[in-house]
């Protein structure tokens, strides 16, 4: 009889349900899914994806959970098995699917998209998850609030320019609105506080988020939403994933004669992180030589702003996540060293190439 060596559940998470793959592998590495099931995303369908696991367990092995990080509907799921005892391991949403391109795919279903996050949990060495601390959850909801009510803000500020720019002013109208204005920045002032007062309370945060804010141009809310949006960079382990995350990494489609388009960035990722990086880029390239540099040889080289703007965004989330984990102040002349060494290593390889032809 062939021996059993590896379980796992793949779960495919959406709003409302959890489409389940048990998979198992044997002792020549072949992959047997053993069942599969769909699971109300709720208290109730979390407490029957457990009864449904305990019938196909074996019971002399562990038990591993692989779900994507979808937004916040895998959340409760995940909390709810990990209080449970069970092992559950969390993906980024770029890592799975970049995965599931290399296997024998060619429909992609929520039940095939299960299927595979189970034999990524049977290939690959994942961490295993764990609940980060409460303060980001709230950081997050507060920073997410903020940015909807400025939102809403410049709605109003357009809605009143063009009230007072149109031939009939109706004056009640703008009183109106610039009574909810009032309302607004106030509320934009209350969530800057709520924040400001959840940090204090933490002062391992307040340490950490100092590091942050020594980069030039990154503030005390760009530190926050990025820090918030990460989890604390829970599921990060370098910077080419915390780029990834962000939607900031650059897609690049050439193949032969026909198919040439120009580079962008994939978008694929949080949007509120790229949108916290676009004022700091801004002012790191007006405040901070390295990135100034960087800026205008991007200019120089395509002759695109935003590009360089993108270049430097990228450049700045970086760093961030280097203090983060490093626990260290910026350093503009490690900086400037490391920019050096790069332009000098680029040199060189041209130099070669040069020699060469």
């Amino acid at each position: 009889m062939t021996k059993i060596t590896q379980q796992t559940i793949g779960i495919d998470v959406a709003q409302k349900e959890l489409v389940s793959t048990f998979s198992q592998r044997n002792e020549h590495s072949e992959i047997i899914i053993v069942g599969h099931k769909i699971f109300s995303n709720n208290p109730k369908g979390f407490k029957e994806l457990i009864n449904w696991q305990k019938k196909l367990n074996l019971e002399n092995l562990s038990l591993e959970f692989v779900m994507e990080a979808t937004g916040v509907y895998h959340e409760n799921a995940a909390l709810f098995l990990h209080t449970n005892g069970f092992n559950v391991k969390i993906v980024l949403p770029n890592k799975a699917m970049h995965f599931q391109k290399t296997l024998d795919i060619k429909t992609i279903t929520d039940k095939t998209s299960a299927n595979a996050l189970a034999q990524m949990g049977l290939e690959k060495k994942l961490d295993n998850w764990e609940p980060p601390h409460e303060v980001y959850n709230t950081l997050k909801q507060l920073s997410r609030e903020r940015n909807q009510l400025i939102d809403e803000q410049t709605v109003i500020k357009n809605q009143i320019h063009a009230e007072k720019s149109g031939a009939w002013i109706n004056e009640n109208s703008i009183k109106r609105m610039k009574k909810r204005l009032s309302l607004i920045k106030n509320q934009i002032v209350e969530t800057i506080s709520d924040m400001q007062a959840l940090v204090k309370k933490e002062p391992w945060l307040h340490t950490k988020l100092k590091y942050i804010c020594s980069i030039p141009g990154v503030g005390f809310l760009t530190a926050v939403t990025v820090v918030a949006e990460t989890n604390g960079f829970n599921l990060i382990r370098n910077k080419r994933q915390v780029v990834s995350y962000a939607g900031l990494d650059v897609i690049v489609k050439d193949s032969g004669t026909s198919v040439k388009s120009k580079p962008r960035i994939s978008r694929r990722g949080n949007k509120y992180l790229r949108k916290a990086m676009h004022f700091p880029a801004l002012a790191a390239i007006r405040n901070n030589d390295t990135m100034k540099d960087i800026f205008k040889r991007i200019v120089i080289k395509n002759g695109i702003k935003m590009k360089a703007i993108v270049a430097v965004q990228r450049k700045q989330l970086e760093l961030i996540y280097t203090l983060w984990k490093k626990e260290e102040m910026f350093n503009t002349e490690f900086t400037q060293e490391q920019e050096n060494s790069k332009k000098i290593e680029q040199a060189t390889k041209a130099l070669a190439l040069t020699e060469l032809a």
